[in-house]
């Protein structure tokens, strides 16, 4: 039997041995054993490069964005600058598709004497109910910038003022993912940011789409995925498992083997005690590390084990800001007291009416689409699906 056969073989038995895509958590034995089976998979860097191609071709398609929409014009609406101490802050909406709208927070440093290009950052929030707005977020956000990255904090779909479609639909996935790759597109489109330096972090639900937008989209240079990479649990909200991302015909992986898809960019995972990343030391990373082995890049992947609960408070943003210090060239002496600790209370934390784009004065557009039905269409006519 040759190598490929072999493969190919064990894919077969594989694909009928796991069913992966779960709103539910399995047990930590079963993600463990599922884990052991992926690596069965390939031995080369070869052999990952084309697995990894599949999967990424096989969470495109089960979130139904295979083929890739058109990019239509953003159309960026940018106001209401407010400066603070290091950096500043702007409301941002532009259209993913026509009539869709990302609604948005701009951060920017100041006082940079001129230092251009610099690092851009995204940053997805997770299922925390102020969304960007949430002062953990406006924390991380004003703090990358006072480091000196220009960083675009944007809305879950369904969260606060992100109301064309509700978050329980069976297509937020779609929309998200979607949204999250329009988002690089836009903070890429900003002509003070280096288009090679491009980060992403984000926790819980956050955590799946920096992992998820980091594997389908190489203009990512530096992934910190925070409290979410496990291959036990999957989630539990259709914007992270509820279309079939996991599992097809073609391809089976969970969220570790996702997160792997970054190789061999820098990675750092953030996990903690007190969720179902309580395991990655042991778990997790050493798969991940594996398959940065096959790159010669294991110095390029990291975990930070963070003793306490689910969140992205100070103790995991700390290493985050060492990373991307380290790998996007930011400066953390910009946020560092004379403690030798990173201070964050020169942030100002902002109300959700200030943060928001469309306003009494300036309305959403009537035009705009609302409802999961319309956006899935406008979708679908940008990937030349829809009749005419």
């Amino acid at each position: 039997m040759t190598s490929s056969t072999t493969v190919l073989w064990r894919f077969s038995i594989l694909v009928g041995a796991l069913a992966l895509c779960l709103p539910a958590p399995v047990s930590a034995q079963k993600g463990e054993s599922d884990l052991k089976k992926l690596a069965q998979l390939y031995q080369t860097k070869e052999q990952w490069q084309s697995r990894a191609q599949t999967v990424r071709e096989g969470i495109l398609r089960g979130a139904e964005l295979w083929p890739l929409p058109e990019k239509t014009p953003l159309a960026p609406q940018i106001t209401g600058l407010r400066k603070y101490e290091g950096y500043s802050v702007e409301n941002v909406a532009f259209e993913s598709v026509p009539g869709f709208f990302v609604i948005a927070n701009l951060y920017r440093p100041l006082d940079l004497d001129g230092k251009e290009p610099r690092p851009g950052i995204v940053c997805p929030h997770g299922h925390v109910g102020a969304g960007r707005c949430d002062a953990n977020v406006q924390q991380r956000c004003a703090t990358l910038a006072r480091m000196g990255a220009t960083v675009l904090s944007y809305n879950m779909v369904g969260y606060g003022d992100s109301s064309q479609v509700k978050h329980s639909e069976r297509h937020v996935l779609t929309f998200q993912l979607w949204n999250s790759i329009r988002a690089l597109d836009f903070l890429v489109s900003l002509k003070e940011v280096d288009a090679k330096r491009i980060g992403v972090t984000g926790a819980s639900g956050g955590g799946t789409q920096t992992f998820l937008l980091t594997a389908v989209d190489d203009r990512v240079a530096v992934s910190v995925p925070v409290v979410m990479v496990s291959c036990e649990f999957y989630g539990g909200c259709n914007c992270e498992s509820g279309l079939p991302i996991h599992k097809s015909a073609k391809h089976v992986t969970n969220n570790a083997d996702i997160a792997a898809l970054a190789a061999p960019r820098p990675l750092l995972l953030i996990s903690c005690s007190g969720d179902w990343t309580k395991n990655t030391p042991e778990r997790e990373y050493p798969y991940i590390k594996n398959v940065y082995k096959l790159f010669d890049a294991e110095n390029k992947v990291a975990n930070a084990h963070i003793v306490g609960g689910h969140d992205y408070g100070p103790s995991k943003r700390l290493p985050a800001y060492q990373f991307f210090a380290k790998h996007l060239g930011l400066s953390l002496a910009a946020v560092t007291g004379p403690n030798s600790m990173v201070d964050e209370s020169k942030n100002k934390v902002e109300a959700a009416a200030q943060m928001a784009p469309f306003t009494k004065d300036n309305p959403r557009p009537e035009s705009a689409l609302m409802g999961e039905a319309a956006v899935l269409l406008a979708i679908q006519k940008a990937q030349g699906k829809a009749k005419q």
